[in-house]
């Protein structure tokens, strides 16, 4: 007896091909390590900048744009508003002065004369203003001086 053998059946789908998967490709180090190390650089660079800036001065001007002298451009003919009522040759600190429209109501005192490039000395001096104050006017000096400076001095009369 013969025994035949039949092809097994054929099937309408192509015969498959074995799966082969390719890895994606792989980032290289350097360019990780590489913006590590950039992160790092600017890190170093900004904090010596702080450090240097702190140290000589930025830090000194930053402060004065922030608390900026709102009386450092007023000249005689513009007007400031309410400070604190001084008797006799007592001195005291104001902040908060500022220079305000002659019409507004917080608008308390004129300023007749200012004084550029004087010391605190000078500033101090009974005798600062009286060139800008008429007889029997009672008036004020104003004066923003660092001390060991040099700075200004406004001489004001109470706003009529």
């Amino acid at each position: 007896m013969s025994e035949q053998v039949a092809p097994p059946p054929a099937s309408d789908a192509a015969p498959q091909q074995p799966a082969v998967e390719t890895p994606p490709p792989a980032e290289p180090e350097a360019k990780k390590s590489g913006g590590k190390k950039a992160l790092g650089i600017i890190g170093a660079i900004v904090v010596f900048l702080v450090i240097a800036g702190l140290k000589f001065g930025i830090g000194t001007a930053i402060g004065n744009f922030l608390n900026k002298d709102e009386t450092a451009d007023a000249k005689a003919g513009d007007c400031i508003a309410e400070l604190p009522e001084i008797k006799g040759t007592k001195e005291e600190k104001v902040d908060g002065a500022k220079v305000v429209e002659c019409t507004s109501t917080d608008a308390a005192y004129s300023v007749v004369g200012r004084l550029d490039g004087q010391t605190e000395a000078q500033a101090k001096a009974e005798t600062t203003c009286n060139e800008f104050f008429k007889e029997d006017q009672e008036g004020y000096v104003f004066y923003s001086i660092e001390s060991g400076k040099k700075g200004y001095v406004l001489c004001l009369t109470k706003k009529a």
